[in-house]
This record gives structure tokens, sequence and C-alpha cells, in this order.
């Protein structure tokens, strides 16, 4: 069994995404744990990860969530487990987890020093449990280039093996390899794959923004697939929004009170992929069968309009167990911009 330990430079650098794609592109069966959980899930008084749930969703592994985390808040870890105790849990989860698995990751939580205190970073999970590092590196291109070249000369890595880089997200490839690249192989980096930036994988769904502003869903339950491409805020009056091209993109959601009748109305009109109504205000019955015909989703928040704005501001597009075409591009990435042979059974 090829054993991983997935980690990043910088928050956000797309781990989860990297880990379903080779898993996917390289058709094993898979183990998966996340030693130190950080996206908190509570379901049914139950405690788990969010990455786990997904994984666990997506190649429907037999192991439950909630087992694949040994603990989620440092505070708590630190008074719990010593450094001989959370290794011999580590060496239990990656025996229970990874039996009969052709390739196994663990995933680290938001930067490579992330758990160092509770001795859950990722240099001493590839230690403890034998495995090869993965680092994810993303971000602007001299960032990518700086955090690089620190990692390169300044972290003592020790005895863990670097099974190598993979740059993420990445804007502009043909400039990156052009510019950034010959100086990053110049430090004698082992570079597994460059992976271009997708919008699409930066989008979300209407349902996944309603779960995540906890809305009522009035009606258009059946429409909540659609991809959200742009964000309109209806505070100005309706011929104002009429003029503007941006009220005229079909896969736009408005955000407008419940009371604007005239708001809601002309977003019906332009077939919104759905209207956020705010301040907990239902429109006139009409508006509602309106919407329920042309199977609009209406999604009523008790927040304004203001606070409404800020939460999808800062709302990062978690990947979902049923984003299958978002899966299918995220495997399709790794494909084409991963040398997947160094993977291979014969290529470890």
């Amino acid at each position: 069994m090829d054993k991983f330990v997935v980690t990043s430079l910088r928050q956000g650098a797309g781990k989860t995404s990297i880990i379903i794609g080779l898993a996917k592109a390289l058709n094993r069966k898979i183990g998966y744990i996340k030693p130190l959980g950080e996206r908190l899930l509570y379901r049914k008084k139950r405690l788990w990860d969010y990455d786990a749930a997904l994984i666990t969703s997506i190649f429907n592994l037999e192991e439950n969530p909630e087992e694949m985390s040994i603990g989620f808040l440092h505070s708590k870890l630190h008074f719990m487990l010593d450094e001989s105790t959370t290794r011999e849990k580590l060496l239990e989860l990656q025996a229970a987890v990874g039996s009969g698995k052709g390739i196994f990751f663990a995933e680290c939580g938001k930067d490579i020093t992330y758990g160092a205190s509770v001795h859950l970073d990722a240099l001493t999970l590839a230690r403890q449990l034998d495995a090869q590092l993965i680092v994810i590196a993303s971000g602007d291109d001299d960032a990518i280039l700086d955090d690089l070249i620190f990692l390169n000369k300044r972290v003592n890595t020790g005895e863990v093996r670097c099974k190598g880089i993979i740059i993420n997200k990445v804007a502009n490839g043909a400039d990156f390899r052009d510019t950034r690249l010959p100086l990053i192989k110049r430090h004698g980096i082992e570079l597994l794959g460059v992976i271009p930036y997708c919008v699409e994988l930066s989008r979300f769904s209407v349902g996944y923004l309603a779960d995540r502003l906890f809305a009522k869903i009035i009606c258009g339950e059946g429409n909540l697939g659609q991809t959200v491409k742009e964000v309109f805020i209806g505070s100005m009056s309706a011929d104002a929004a009429l003029k503007n091209p941006l009220f005229q993109e079909e896969s736009k959601v408005v955000i407008t009170s419940g009371d604007r009748s005239d708001m809601i109305g002309a977003s019906l009109e332009s077939k919104a992929a759905a209207v956020i109504l705010t301040n907990n205000i239902l429109p006139s019955p009409d508006l509602i069968s309106k919407a329920a015909t042309l199977e609009i989703p209406l999604l009523v928040v008790s927040a304004d309009t203001c606070e409404i704005v800020k939460q999808i501001e800062g709302m990062e597009a978690l990947l979902t167990a049923n984003d299958a075409e978002k899966i299918a591009r995220i495997e399709q990435l790794v494909r084409t911009h991963v040398d997947l042979q160094t993977f291979s059974e014969t290529g470890r």
C-alpha cells in the first residue's frame, strides 16, 4: 500500500480536491484519515470533519467519518494525549482504515505547521506513519516561488521522504512555466505537476448557498443544482437594475428584501438562478406562485441584505458529494497535469 501525507504551505490550496483527483485518476481502493479535524460538522449528536465526510461519501468508504480523526480542538488534545499516545492512535487509525487498500492518504490541517503543538503537523504525521509527503502550493506566482524555495532551503524535513510538490490553481500556466518554473527546477525541487486555475471549481450551487445561509426554501427545489456565476445586490429600483448588464445574466442570484415586489418581479422576469429574500419577509402569494411556475428558487433568510452579502463574500466553495461535474473536472485536471506514473505500483 502506498501511503501519503498531503499538506499545503497555505490555507485553501486545494488538498482535499487533489486527494480526490489522485484517487479517481489512479483508480485504486482508497484509505483516508484526517487526524486533526478542522471543518467541524455536527450531525445526529456526532462530530466529524467535513472533508472526512466528503471523502467517505464520494468513495463509498465503509468507515465512519467520525472515526477518521483523533480530535478537533488543540485545547482538548493538549490535555488528553501526549506524543506517545498520539502516535499509538495514529497507527491504530492507519491499521483500521488502511487495511486492504491500495493507496492511503492522511490529510493535514490548514497548512504545514498546523497541529505541531499536539504532534499532528505534516512532518510528524509523515514520520509516524512512515508515509511520503505531498506538498500542495497555491497563491500568486511570486508567493508560490517564495514558499517553495523557503521550504527547500529552510525547513528541516529530517527523515521525511518527500514525494514532491503539486502546484495548484495557477492563473497563467504558460507565463508560470516560462518565468517561475526554471527557478523552481534550478533549486532541485521535485515537481509532480502544475494544475491551472479552473473558475468552475470556485463557484457554488444554489443549494449549497441555501445550506450555508440556513435559508428556508419556499419554491424551486428542483433547480437548486444550478451554478451561481454572479451575485446581484437588489438595493436600487427595478428600473435601474434592468439597465445594468449584470442583471441580465441568467446564472445570477439576486439579493433583496422580501417586501421589494418590484425587484423580485424583475428578477423572475430576467430568469435569475435564485432570489434571496432578506429580513425574513415573504413576498406576495402571486410572486411565490410565479416563481414556482418558473421553477426559480426563493430563499428566505432572517438577516438583512448587507449581512447576507458579507456572508457570501466570505464563503468558500467547498466541494460536495453531489458535485458530479466538479469531481469529474478535478479528475481530468489531475490526469492531464500531474505525473501519475510516479504513483504507479511499479514506479514507487
